[in-house]
């Protein structure tokens, strides 16, 4: 009864959240990348060098940091539904706004209002995860709504790159027009989330009685059972040497993976006499291998019951693509370790992102996972302005690659050493969707 009432409830759960979230997380990266292909002509108009133009996104970051772990809190009181919806307007808006700055200035002032709109979005939606999700099927939702991501970047590099031949269109330049016709969905379904997401299963009258309670039932004996390893106040969410072990190696995998992101479509571009969307389509390919890796990587985390090893696999998948991708700089072997180094970064998402409510539930898990996140994404202004930095200096992107691979290398050995979290709720194979 058990198995047939759980294959039920749970087609219906992944049906009615998994696309809404998935699309919500594609409208964010896309508001968060068009940057890097903007930057193909914005730059010179606007008098930014690959210094500056690094540091945006230590501004972006900056804001996202600092309201990361208050927005999930606030969450955690007045629930889901209204405060996701209210990011996705906010930080619409920003990005929006973009297309009105006029010089370095103001664009590091706007981007940094973008991040303190968008702070709270990724951590919210994995503890929204934990309201719906039983344990193993925790990497696998994260492993498909995070697909979004490198969909984001695969369909995203052709559009804004297309959209960036509107130049001159209404006299409004063609990068303008990438943040204008980009953050319109945002927006809109930013007020659509108010009608179409759900705060938790009490409130699901999508489901029956019969799915609702072993749902509720189930939720519960997980979390008394991770909560008989340890109860954790918000304060030692953000102070146990495991979350902070986690904080330190999504650092080393967001430096590197942020720090190639904002830089792909240059040094693609560097690669030769390339037009502006054969650079998109180049930067697709890389993001098509992120998304296959991240679905077969949280697959395989909840199948094998592993989050450890397959995160210690990635990690080091993502440091060996970095390597080959700057030694082989000038020639298209380059994309094809900037390929491998993209699989990696996104196959860690299944398996790391079910590991820290392997030990934390509740306010806390609220605050750990936006701290956690929060602390990884100071590798957001990191990576970039490391790779910018690099570049002025040596004149190549070699250098900048070595440098986050460096990174990915720590957050390996991190991996293998330290990152040993007991699994209190057992290994469980979910029924076939």
């Amino acid at each position: 009864m058990d198995a047939a009432t759980e294959k039920s409830a749970m087609r219906k759960i992944y049906m009615r959240i998994l696309p809404l979230t998935m699309l919500m997380y594609f409208l964010c990266y896309i508001d968060r990348i068009n940057v890097s292909f903007a930057a193909l002509t914005m730059n010179k108009d606007l008098g930014l060098d690959a210094w500056t133009y690094g540091i945006s996104s230590s501004a972006f970051y900056l804001g996202y940091v600092l309201f990361e772990v208050p927005s999930n809190l606030v969450m955690d009181k007045v629930g889901a539904r209204l405060w996701l919806a209210r990011i996705m307007v906010t930080w619409g808006i920003a990005s929006a706004l973009t297309a009105a700055v006029w010089g370095p200035s103001s664009f590091l002032v706007i981007r940094f209002l973008l991040g303190a709109g968008e702070a709270g979005l990724f951590p919210g939606m994995l503890l929204l995860f934990t309201y719906w999700f039983p344990d193993h099927h925790r990497a696998r939702i994260i492993g498909s709504f995070t697909l979004a991501l490198p969909i984001s970047v695969a369909l995203g590099a052709p559009i804004s790159t297309a959209i960036l031949g509107m130049d001159g269109v209404l006299g409004i330049k063609g990068w303008q027009w990438i943040y204008i016709l980009e953050a319109l969905p945002t927006i809109v379904i930013g007020f659509w989330v108010l009608f179409l997401l759900t705060d938790n299963p009490a409130k699901a009258a999508w489901l029956t009685d019969t799915e609702r309670n072993w749902l509720t039932s189930t939720l519960q004996a997980e979390r008394r059972a991770v909560e008989a390893g340890g109860k954790y106040s918000v304060l030692q969410s953000m102070t146990n040497p495991k979350v902070l072990l986690l904080s330190v190696n999504y650092l080393g995998i967001v430096t590197a993976s942020l720090g190639l992101l904002l830089f792909a479509p240059q040094i693609i571009k560097s690669l030769g006499d390339n037009s502006n969307m054969i650079v998109g389509y180049a930067t697709s390919l890389a993001y098509v291998c992120g998304a296959i890796s991240m679905f077969v990587c949280g697959w395989l985390s909840d199948r094998l019951g592993d989050r450890r090893w397959l995160l210690f696999a990635t990690c080091s998948l993502s440091t060996v693509g970095l390597i080959m991708a700057g030694a082989c700089m000038g020639s298209w072997w380059s994309l094809v370790g900037m390929c491998l180094a993209t699989a990696g970064f996104y196959g860690t998402k299944g398996p790391f992102w079910a590991m820290p409510t392997m030990m934390l539930t509740g306010a806390a898990a609220a605050s750990g996972l936006a701290f956690i996140n929060a602390f990884g994404n100071i590798g957001g202004a990191l990576g970039p302005a490391i790779v910018g930095w690099l570049k002025n200096t040596t004149g190549s992107y070699s250098g900048g690659l070595y440098g986050l691979a460096a990174f990915t290398a720590v957050s390996a050995v991190i991996c293998a050493v330290a990152l040993h979290i007991p699994r209190r709720v057992g290994v469980a194979v979910a029924p076939a969707e």
